[in-house]
């Protein structure tokens, strides 16, 4: 079907799905005879540099997780590799012939109770073991479960892991549970999903027609009313069902094992083959679903304290793995920990510390949430998912968990130094002040505590009181050099530029490679004119990290102020190089272009400048410039004044009122001020 090869050895043989978020294809490796997978092109937004990051670190974290999954589990779909060409990702998956659920769950024609049972207690069996290794499907459907042509088993395929590394949307969630789609995943977020599946299979319900459902609510309770007068199923077996999809996850099952547990009281224990059904059942009970070649014999003879040993030891390696920085060895301990003890809070907490190492930030706010389900008392798993909610951005789920933890513990400094810095990307800065202030109070020594007050309290102009946290930390700790980092920017908005590269200079010598101390550093040797020492700072960025975007338009701000424009724009096009939406490289190479004649080429930088931000109040002003240079008296005005609406929301009082100066000129038929000229933009500084 078509000759090339991806990654030099997958031929395509067939498209086997076209969507908007990924390109499904059947291939057979070259290298290997009669050999068939499934791989997927993955659809990124917008060509977003970021989240092909995202994505690669994720398959660089789970791939062995997933693969050891399928091993141990035969009804799990193996990834086996992933791939990057030509700036796209690609996966390659196990290729399961077969069928999917939803051409057995057909309209108007429902399952029989015996089959719906059977689909449920195969699923979840799976699910023991994919929840036992911290990974949550997250997008359970009838097309996410083949029947397998060779053996007729239920296959779980297309685990949902990546998908949040691609965008926010939420798709099928026809089958998600509410707080699944609000972004709060549980491990039975999954277990509601198969619910609704197994509603649909006892209906006869379509996908299409899933999302009826949930307008089918008791106006009392707000539960989903699925049984009608139409409709006889096994009073217990609707009562689990019932339990599966309840809207608060809290209210739901909590394990695949419970359901399992309520699934085996409505087996006709006379039917032989369904008597070795529940034996299956019971080995799934009894903790060891993932260890399955096990026999049952071999299982009876280990005593309840052996596993408890086991479990302890595995808990503590666990520990040691993660205070060593071996965060995946940890998450594989605790792992096998929670498989021997899926009651174990605390190993769920630790490993949601280490998935949090990790930057898997999803897995890590789930790990708490079952913690705190198991033991609704542990201010630590609060606090913990309080940082999880925050690296996702969920700032006021953050603070609520913070704001628990306190009131179980309201002793820990941390919880209040954590809810300090949610209350700052909430806006809420007295509130910050005062849980940081708080924090200091209970922890006198709490260097990161007077750090990020002294932060605030700059950004908040109170610059004398920002200094004295700063001047606290350094104190406490004289190796510290982001606080010597940190007086800096303070000096340098006091104007006190001499203190301003004496703290600089300090935080290099404490680190050698403290990159943003060289930037501010060359920033002030620029503005005094000390052309060489400001170039050597940018030069030695460049020479720790070749790709930081800020060194190349820095110097080329620099190279701009004694003339050598030239150099100006070889700097900024380096920039779009590594940016190619650089705001501020478009703008700046634009007032380059402008300095050596090049009209054109500087409008079409400002242009794209806009068409990147069209809030970019320095491009519009620049653009205003150059009109005013070509007689475009009306579209100068226009852009001046768009510039000094901006100018004026964004606080630039200075910027604002050359822009209404521009623009009174212009309207009263002046000739330009002589002092008019571009405006360069930096990357703003922390």
């Amino acid at each position: 079907m078509n000759s090339h090869l991806l990654d030099g050895h997958y031929r395509i043989l067939e498209v086997l799905n076209h969507g908007e978020k990924e390109k499904t294809y059947l291939v057979e490796d070259v290298n290997l005879p009669e050999s068939l997978f499934q791989v997927k092109l993955l659809s990124l937004p917008n060509n977003n540099p970021q989240a092909l990051k995202s994505l690669r670190r994720l398959f660089d974290s789970k791939t062995a997780t997933l693969q050891k999954l399928a091993q141990e589990h035969e009804q799990i779909q193996n990834l086996i590799d992933y791939f990057e060409e030509n700036e796209e990702f690609y996966i390659v998956q196990e290729f399961i012939s077969g069928n999917p659920l939803n051409d057995e769950i057909i309209q108007a024609k429902p399952l029989e109770e015996h089959q719906v049972i059977s689909l449920l207690s195969e699923i979840l069996e799976t699910l023991v073991v994919v929840h036992s290794y911290g990974i949550i499907h997250r997008n359970i459907t009838p097309a996410n479960i083949i029947r397998r042509e060779s053996d007729k088993k239920l296959v779980l395929v297309n685990l949902g892991t990546f998908n949040e590394a691609i965008d926010n949307t939420v798709d099928n969630s026809e089958y998600m549970p509410i707080e699944q789609i609000n972004g709060n995943l549980k491990y039975n977020s999954d277990i509601y999903a198969l619910g609704i599946v197994a509603i649909a299979a006892l209906k006869g319900l379509p996908t299409k027609e899933i999302s009826n459902l949930r307008s089918q609510k008791n106006k009392l309770t707000g539960e989903i009313v699925w049984r009608d007068k139409n409709l006889k199923v096994n009073r217990k077996l609707a009562k689990i069902i019932n339990k599966m999809v309840r809207f608060d996850y809290r209210k739901r099952y909590q394990y695949a094992t419970e359901v399992l547990d309520d699934l085996k009281k409505l087996i006709n224990v006379d039917d032989e083959r369904q008597k070795q059904h529940q034996k299956k059942l019971l080995l799934v009970l009894a903790g060891i679903a993932g260890c399955i070649t096990l026999s049952v014999a071999a299982w009876q003879l280990r005593s309840p304290k052996l596993v408890s040993d086991a479990q302890k030891t595995l808990y503590q390696e666990g520990v040691n793995k993660y205070e060593s920085g071996n965060y995946e060895g940890a998450v594989e301990d605790f792992n096998q920990a929670i498989k021997l003890d899926p009651q174990n809070a605390l190993a769920y907490n630790r490993r949601g510390d280490a998935y949090y190492r990790l930057g898997d930030y999803e897995q890590a706010q789930a790990d708490s949430s079952q913690a705190i389900v198991l033991n609704p008392q542990d201010a630590n798993a609060y606090f913990d998912r309080g940082f999880a909610f925050s690296a996702l951005g969920k700032y006021k789920e953050a603070i609520a968990d913070y704001t628990q933890a306190i009131k179980l513990n309201s002793k820990d400094a941390y919880a209040y130094y954590g809810r300090g810095l949610a209350r700052v990307q909430s806006k809420d800065n007295k509130g910050a002040i005062e849980d940081f202030s708080k924090a200091i109070a209970l922890k006198p020594q709490y260097t990161e505590a007077y750090l990020q007050r002294g932060i605030l309290r700059r950004r908040l102009k109170q610059r004398l009181e920002a200094i004295q946290d700063f001047d606290k930390v350094i104190k406490i700790n004289p190796s510290d050099a982001k606080a010597y980092y940190q007086r800096g920017l303070t000096q340098s908005l006091n104007k006190q530029k001499d203190e301003a590269i004496k703290d600089y200079t300090d935080a290099i010598n404490i680190n050698p490679k403290y990159i943003e101390a060289y930037l501010n550093r060359g920033d002030i040797y620029s503005d005094l004119g000390n052309q060489v020492e400001a170039t050597e700072d940018y030069n030695t960025i460049l020479q720790i990290d070749p790709k930081f975007i800020a060194a190349y338009i820095h110097r080329g701000i620099h190279r701009f102020s004694f003339g050598d424009y030239k150099g100006a724009i070889e700097d900024y096009t380096a920039a779009l190089k590594l940016d190619t939406n650089n705001v501020a490289a478009y703008n700046n190479r634009g007032n380059a272009y402008l300095e050596l004649g090049n009209k054109k080429a500087a409008n079409q930088d400002y242009s794209r400048a806009i068409a990147i931000n069209a809030n970019n109040a320095l491009a519009y002003y620049n653009r205003g410039v150059i009109r005013t240079k070509q007689k475009n008296k009306l579209g100068a005005i226009a852009d001046f004044k768009k510039a000094a609406k901006l100018f004026q929301q964004q606080g630039e009082q200075d910027s604002y009122q050359d822009a209404r100066r521009e623009i009174a000129i212009l309207q009263n038929n002046s000739a330009p001020a002589p002092t008019t000229r571009p405006k360069s933009g930096k990357i703003e500084k922390n």
